[in-house]
């Protein structure tokens, strides 16, 4: 029997023991690292995403890689393979999937959120497809990187930087960072980043902003009132949609990545209708791990240098709490089911 971490209700993270199941058509993995990510911390400070709400105990994580227990011979892999996962696993039937859109899939199978089991544990299992192999060199921390990396790169997608245009990210979490590193390799403008965080806001200046503020003030400053023609918000806040709105030119566009808490968002209305704003929601991603892997192995985007804590797995509940508070110089925290494979900082 291993152990894993285990989310209660609000505010109520345990260690407990635990032992996945395998399910028919599966492949084995022990666990190297797990990332926190936004999304976890939803369930822990709010009890859930909309209808995905904690009815029980659950294993939460879905950013992870993992060592296969076996070979996977569909994927050219083998045994002891250090590999990055999709969490998701849509149905490959649906009109949505049809069409290329798994990340909308109504029927979508998502491990780390409820009702299935994800990674804060010693050993997952998972389908062969969503288990990606990783170039030589790319360490288990990058690999976990991957899937926020992913998050940014759809979003991206939807945004499509243009030459020469003012850009804001709101929000200097992680996808906000991995944001703001994607539409630096474009050749835009000015990229302005906010967040009322001190430490986010400056570490965004190290990932190519132009300029960063804890507010709107340094969007109206640096554009002269005028806005930008491209904002992505990925706060956490209820305010961040007018916000988004707030940063925007006339004729904008916004793309809204994050999830606020308490899953409710205040909008006044006419300064969106008035200037005619685009407004586009980004879920998850597509399939994109492919492109993920070689932005992060071509040097194109560094993954690391956002890693600020790395802690064993029986330290979760101190990990949620901290993430939750923005504490202690915090901006990304991963999990070690293993100690003696926590990274030296810098040597990843």
């Amino acid at each position: 029997m291993g152990r894993a971490v285990s989310l209660h209700g609000v505010r109520d993270v345990r260690i407990a023991a635990y032992s996945a199941k395998p399910r028919s058509e599966t492949v084995g993995l022990d666990v190297a690292a797990i990332g926190i990510c936004g999304s976890d911390l939803h369930y822990y400070k709010d009890g859930g995403i909309g209808s995905a709400t904690i009815k029980e105990p659950f294993v939460p994580g879905h950013e992870f890689a993992g060592w296969l227990t076996e070979d996977v011979p569909q994927r050219g892999l083998a045994k002891g393979a250090l590999v990055a996962v999709d969490p998701a696993l849509p149905c490959g039937q649906c009109e949505f999937c049809r069409a290329g859109r798994p990340n909308i899939c109504p029927n979508v199978r998502f491990t780390g959120a409820p009702p299935y089991d994800g990674a804060m544990t010693e050993k997952i299992w998972v389908s062969p497809e969503q288990v990606f192999a990783l170039p030589p060199g790319m360490t288990a921390e990058q690999a976990v990187m991957l899937e926020p990396l992913g998050v940014a790169v759809h979003a991206l997608r939807h945004a499509r930087p243009r030459l020469l245009e003012d850009v804001a990210i709101l929000g200097c979490g992680p996808i906000g960072l991995l944001c703001l590193a994607l539409v630096r390799l474009h050749a835009v403008g000015r990229i302005i980043a906010v967040d009322p965080v001190a430490h986010r806001a400056e570490l965004a200046r190290t990932y190519g902003a132009d300029a960063a503020g804890s507010d709107l003030e340094v969007v109206r400053d640096i554009t002269q009132g005028r806005g930008c023609d491209l904002v992505i918000e990925a706060t956490n806040s209820p305010a961040g949609f007018e916000d988004a709105v707030g940063a925007a030119a006339i004729a904008g566009r916004v793309v809204l990545v994050g999830i606020p808490d308490g899953d409710h968002y205040g909008l006044t209305a006419s300064a969106t209708r008035r200037r005619e704003l685009t407004i586009q929601f980004s879920r998850r991603m597509g399939d994109v791990y492919p492109a993920a892997i070689a932005l992060v192995a071509d040097g194109k985007v560094d993954v690391d240098r956002m890693i600020s804590h790395r802690l064993v797995l029986d330290e979760a509940p101190r990990a949620f709490d901290m993430l939750s508070r923005c504490d202690d110089g915090s901006v990304k925290a991963l999990l070690y089911p293993d100690a003696s494979h926590i990274a030296p900082p810098g040597r990843a």
